[in-house]
């Protein structure tokens, strides 16, 4: 009978949260993590305390993991329709009564600093999926109309302020949301083949299109130099194009094992600009080389196909919305900021997931993480 009343050990107490962790996925994150820490160490080995920031960020990313792991999908949808509420009027507030910094009006001081807009990458989806999941079996054209003003209203909002890193993010996020939720392949082609016939048109008159003077009514200023500086960085090889011509130097220097690690001189002689945060993918591939590349591609892309898998296996339409979206960030942080590291993409804020430095987009990063693990959990709820 004693047995009966026995106290569980604090093992068994823990044991239903520790189900929220999905294996492979933790796996590949603690891949990303360890290699993360070290170049971290290697490029910020003379830049202030970057190294232990960087712990302290990565540990708070799991404890944010930890927390949401344990929330059911349920529940997260409960959340959509005030957390994209919030985030839109404080998008709105930015505009009004924001700080501005180099340029850029992105915060707001709301008793502390806060960037809305990193809200908006996880509320923009977590919304859209709800919309969705509330009209599955009778999805009209209507219906995808909604989610797109649903998806433009952050997006423009985001772009006014401006800072197309961001805005690209929340795009690709929501949409990710619309493709999956049915969208028709023959509405999809139409504006990719527009996008490829004017990518061609810029390249064929580059020199035309960023003469001086020039002005494309579509884009900000920095915005379009940023394209041009792309598509040639020799122009202004001390100015635009430096950040651009310094990343190909140090990845090209890299060969096929790398420097070694500490000994990657374009780091350490300060060559690569931004070397712990947008472009620290230069220096770990100065320092590691094409293997080292093929290690960090790997593991991003067992990232998203794990997470994928989940979204596939998802007991609801709205865990499988959310799952892909919160996916499709991760391929999107990490295919962005390698393109414009390598020189083929603008150079826009976007860091590389648990590689570069930066609180905020660590947390968001922890944060979609745990999203993934409650779905699924909620998963093998549902099969057992």
């Amino acid at each position: 009978m004693a047995a009966v009343f026995d106290r569980p050990s604090l093992l068994q107490r823990f044991a239903p949260m520790l189900q929220g962790f999905d294996g492979p996925l933790a796996f590949a994150v603690f891949l990303l993590a360890c290699a993360g820490m070290l170049i971290m160490y290697s490029s910020g080995f003379d830049h202030g305390s970057r190294f232990v920031d960087h712990g302290r960020n990565m540990l708070l990313a799991a404890g944010i993991m930890f927390v949401v792991a344990q929330v059911a999908p349920q529940r997260l949808m409960s959340l959509a329709i005030p957390l994209y509420t919030v985030g839109v009027a404080l998008l709105v507030a930015v505009l009004l009564f924001g700080i501005t910094k180099k340029g850029a009006t992105r915060w707001i001081n709301i008793g502390v600093v806060i960037q809305p807009s990193e809200i908006l990458k996880i509320a923009t989806p977590l919304m859209l999926a709800w919309w969705f999941q509330k009209r599955e079996g009778q999805l009209r054209p209507l219906d995808f109309i909604v989610g797109a003003v649903l998806l433009l209203v952050p997006v423009a909002l985001i772009m006014k302020q401006p800072d197309l890193g961001t805005s690209l993010l929340v795009m690709a996020a929501g949409l990710s949301v619309i493709f999956f939720a049915g969208l028709s392949w023959k509405l999809v082609i139409p504006p990719v083949l527009v996008g490829l016939v004017g990518l061609v048109l810029i390249v064929v008159f580059e020199s035309a299109l960023c003469s001086e003077g020039v002005r494309w009514f579509v884009l900000h200023d920095y915005q379009q130099q940023r394209i041009c500086t792309l598509l040639d960085p020799t122009k202004d090889p001390l100015g635009k194009g430096f950040h651009i011509i310094q990343g190909m130097i140090a990845i090209g220097s890299g060969g096929i094992f790398g420097k070694g690690f500490m000994q990657g001189t374009q780091t350490h002689l300060e060559f690569i600009p931004e070397r712990t945060t947008d472009f620290i993918f230069a220096a770990y591939s100065e320092e590691f080389g094409l293997v080292g590349n093929l290690f960090l591609i790997a593991s991003f892309l067992f990232l998203v196909l794990r997470g994928l898998a989940i979204a596939l296996e998802a007991p609801t339409l709205f865990s499988r919305l959310l799952a892909g979206a919160m996916t499709m960030i991760f391929f999107t942080y990490a295919f962005v900021n390698m393109g414009m590291v390598s020189g083929i993409l603008p150079v826009v804020g976007v860091p590389l997931p648990f590689i570069s430095y930066g609180g905020t987009a660590m947390l968001t990063l922890g944060l979609a993480l745990g999203i993934l693990m409650a779905i699924s959990k909620s998963k093998r709820l549902v099969q057992s």
